[in-house]
């Protein structure tokens, strides 16, 4: 069994979100996701910090120390992008007009609950930031996350151990393992595993029932 590298699932992220969403990007692997989106598609990135039209990682001799996203990380921006006022970003959040927001996690709940408070164990940013109001504002809700932690506890959960970010909200879940929906009144379903891996394998690294599709 060969998990998905963080590269690989930004990219199956990247390569379902839709033509013409707005999309806010999480501190974390979320932002590797504007690196698969080709500029020939029309997928707006925001950043809480300001930001509307965020392009890819610049390369390390582009680097403009001006240009950065709410991670404090160089990013480049795309034809026709522009800047605004923090209390204007945020009044795009919560005004629900974000597509789509795509945050870390450190559990996910079968109900699409998630807690993604910063632990204060080796953060660079030790509060929860904008990820209440994301959670909360946006249209929709998607996480992308290891499917357990470095010492093995699964992050996919029955009901959440950690303060909860958003109740609820999500309704996608991007693993190294696996993809997975969140689908009301059912739970978790699985949308796509990673390459030579069984059902029972992910479910014995799952702490909640897995469903699969009819």
């Amino acid at each position: 069994m060969k998990p998905y590298s963080r590269a690989e699932m930004a990219a199956k992220a990247a390569a379902d979100i839709p033509e013409g969403w707005v999309v806010n990007l999480g501190i974390g692997m979320p932002t590797l996701i504007a690196d698969h989106v080709p500029l020939e598609r029309e997928v707006i990135f925001q950043s809480e910090n300001g930001v509307l039209g965020m392009g890819p990682a610049p390369s390390a001799d582009k680097v403009d120390p001006w240009l950065i996203n709410a991670g404090k990380q160089p990013i480049t921006l795309r034809p026709g992008g522009s800047f605004c006022h923090h209390a204007d970003s945020f009044a795009m959040i919560r005004g629900g007009h974000i597509d789509l927001c795509v945050l870390g996690g450190f559990e996910v709940a079968e109900n699409g609950d998630l807690a993604n408070w910063a632990t204060s164990e080796n953060d660079t940013a030790p509060a929860v930031g904008g990820a209440m109001d994301l959670g909360a504002g946006a249209k929709r809700l998607w996480v992308v996350m290891e499917h357990t932690t470095k010492d093995g506890r699964p992050k996919i959960v029955e009901r959440c151990g950690y303060p909860l970010t958003a109740l609820g909200n999500v309704s996608r879940v991007y693993t190294n393992l696996a993809v997975l929906d969140v689908v009301p009144g059912l739970g978790f379903v699985v949308r796509d595993m990673a390459p030579g891996l069984s059902l029972e394998a992910l479910q014995a690294q799952s702490a909640a029932k897995l469903h699969t599709r009819a």
